[in-house]
């Protein structure tokens, strides 16, 4: 584990940049789940996550001759906000290789803090062996997200944070991706108080740690595929597997249809935004993916908040369709004066709004002198679309629904 003298001292470096994120108590995820969960509010930190402290204490440590060549980090959008916000402190050059499907937001976020940002590759770990490459062609200083001691000292931080607020959790739940936040944070929480349960928690589409843990030895993933972008990594560090493995209780998975649910909550709910990495812990507690008792005290780590706006759009859109607040109807009317007044007159009756309508007479699907309605409407909530299916069916409309 990481000596918990070098999280400290990191604590120390970092006081006067990274901002101490609140740790408070979520009150509509505890009564969701019976337990009391805290969020530890990364989301919130200068760059939108947690990685800004990895990235600065590195980057302080190194000597006035490294600096001065410039810094390179591999990133799909985090770490390089971090490493571009601290190579800004220090007046550095930097440059970021990003992967190609790295979203808007954190291309532009990394551009806008004056680093130089190079797409490559299909996922981090080509993005991570093109900038290894690079800085040697370059003769750039490479700052690992996750696998150098410096930096997984720097997000070790974050476990003192919460001790320093709350020092009776009983469980800290940390989503992992490459697994420097939680070797940091583990290797704190375990010699601070041995007690306290770690679970860590990995994307579905991205299992390659949680596969080495159950088999306690190296397990890279063929391939990965993940909203959660920020956990999306292929290969597996050992040494943050030895991490991992001494300081770890247990790893759990999440899937996308989870991880979206948690950010979703989140956002309506909490008042807060968060990507799918940061949501990937309060997927884990939302679903019980782990046994806790009544009142539990659970901590957990919102890691990062940089979400793209079109995915976000998105997973409120299914969001409500899931939730029973929309629902898309395929319906076939006779094509005369009156048809559509009169199928409009029933959604009034039902107090169904319609927020979106398209009318096709022209497909070749449809039998001549009918019209095909697709129609979106606001409903509020099972029993209410119960009602407007019953009431198309008294009417003999024939319809079918669209998820």
């Amino acid at each position: 584990m990481i000596a918990l003298s070098e999280i400290v001292k990191a604590k120390r470096q970092i006081s006067t940049t990274a901002i101490k994120t609140p740790c408070a108590l979520a009150p509509l995820l505890s009564l969701e789940v019976g337990a009391e969960v805290y969020l530890k509010k990364e989301n919130l930190q200068i760059t939108g996550a947690y990685k800004l402290r990895g990235a600065y204490n590195k980057i302080a440590s190194l000597s006035e001759e490294e600096r001065m060549r410039g810094v390179i980090a591999a990133s799909a959008g985090n770490h390089a906000q971090g490493v571009a916000y601290s190579a800004r402190s220090f007046g550095i050059k930097a440059t970021i290789i990003m992967p190609e499907a790295t979203p808007l937001l954190k291309v532009t976020g990394t551009k806008d803090l004056g680093a130089e940002v190079i797409l490559h590759g299909d996922n981090y770990d080509e993005a991570y062996a093109y900038a290894l490459s690079y800085a040697k062609d370059h003769g750039l200083t490479f700052i690992h997200p996750f696998e150098d001691p410096s930096v997984i000292a720097g997000q070790g931080t974050v476990a003192l944070e919460m001790f320093d607020e709350m020092n009776d959790l009983d469980v800290i739940v940390i989503p992992i991706g490459g697994g420097g936040l939680i070797s940091g944070m583990s290797s704190a929480i375990k010699q601070i108080d041995p007690k306290v349960r770690v679970i860590g928690v990995c994307a579905t589409g991205a299992p390659a740690m949680y596969e080495s843990f159950q088999a306690k030895k190296a397990m890279n993933s063929k391939s990965v595929r993940t909203i959660a972008d920020g956990i999306a990594v292929r290969d597996v560090s050992e040494s943050n597997l030895a991490h991992i493995l001494e300081c770890v209780d247990e790893i759990v998975l999440v899937d996308d249809e989870e991880i979206a649910a948690a950010i979703l909550f989140l956002l309506e709910r909490q008042k807060l935004v968060v990507e799918g990495g940061g949501a990937a812990g309060v997927a884990a507690i939302m679903h019980q993916k782990f046994h806790f008792e009544k009142n539990t005290k659970i901590g957990t780590v919102l890691s990062g908040g940089n979400i793209d706006v079109q995915m976000l759009s998105i997973i409120i859109e299914k969001g409500l369709i899931k939730s029973h607040r929309k629902m898309k109807l395929v319906i076939t009317l006779i094509d005369k004066p009156g048809s559509l007044m009169r199928l409009t007159d029933l959604f009034k009756n039902a107090n169904a709004n319609i927020i979106q309508i398209d009318y096709d007479r022209f497909s070749t699907k449809l039998s001549y002198g009918d019209a095909q309605i697709t129609i979106m409407l606001e409903t509020k909530g099972v029993e209410h679309q119960a009602q407007i299916r019953a009431l198309l069916k008294n009417a003999g409309y024939p319809f079918k629904e669209e998820l």
